[in-house]
């Protein structure tokens, strides 16, 4: 496995696994040409500090991604805290400890940078995810809201 930032050259192939399941079909819109508003968000995540889509490979083949993003905090005592969000990998590359490896570099970037904490949100629908990140090791800690609009 290979892991490495992801390029504006990855997006197509990023969108396309983003909306390979049930949830993101509804949600994404992973069409030629991507919509400009991929474009925009992924140069904006690579302008932020702290904000990186994460890519593991295997074989040369995007295997799977995530968004990790450092957060700078003021509550307990000033800590950082490590955002995940977006985490897929690609169906072929299922059951193979891929995205265990995955969170678990997002998981040391955010030890490097000094955070004291990683957190994530899973939607309620996702069982299986909810599983394996309570196998290595994440708790079901509190309960997560969102205002959509």
């Amino acid at each position: 496995m290979n892991f490495r930032t992801a390029l504006e050259a990855d997006l197509n192939a990023i969108v396309a696994m983003l909306a390979d399941d049930e949830l993101g079909a509804t949600r994404e819109k992973n069409v030629e040409p991507l919509p400009e508003a991929y474009i925009e968000a992924f140069r904006a995540i690579k302008a932020q500090k702290g904000n990186v889509i994460l890519l593991v490979e295997k074989e040369d083949t995007l295997a799977g991604f995530l968004q990790l993003t450092i957060i700078p905090g003021l509550a307990r005592t000033g800590m950082k805290r490590a955002q995940i969000e977006g985490v897929r990998i690609g169906r072929a590359f299922r059951g193979q400890g891929i995205g265990e490896a995955l969170v678990q570099k997002a998981v040391d970037i955010a030890k490097e940078e000094g955070c004291g904490l990683v957190q994530l949100t899973t939607d309620k629908q996702r069982k299986d995810a909810h599983r394996f990140y309570e196998r290595i090791g994440f708790e079901a800690s509190h309960e997560g809201m969102k205002l959509v609009f």
